[in-house]
């Protein structure tokens, strides 16, 4: 079933689009494979992720004590809805584009 494209102004900043597209292929990340992967510093992916959980798009899971401690990342049901109407609005967005380019050559 295909997402009803829907724009999410949220979602589109350019980094919360990198996470939310990162969480989007799997379970649970791990914090710091999230972090490596996107090239960010602790403190951004930090605010990113309190904004996307605060939206309800991202669950935050922290394991162990001390200095096993460890903290997990999982795209919700909300945020998995959300990214997928978000990412059909983008394909709509570019369809219409390369269709005027088409009809312009």
């Amino acid at each position: 079933m295909s997402a009803v494209p829907e724009f999410d102004e949220l979602i589109h900043a350019p980094t919360r689009l990198s996470i939310v597209a990162l969480l989007a292929a799997t379970e649970w990340a791990d914090f710091t494979f999230t972090r490596d992967s996107l090239g960010m510093s602790d403190s951004a992916l930090s605010k990113q992720i309190a904004t996307l959980e605060q939206a309800g798009y991202v669950s935050v899971r922290k394991t162990g004590a001390g200095r096993s401690r460890r903290t997990h990342l999982r795209l919700s049901a909300t945020g998995r809805r959300a990214f997928r109407a978000h990412a059909a609005a983008l394909r709509q967005i570019i369809a219409a584009a390369d269709a005027a380019d088409a009809a312009a050559r």
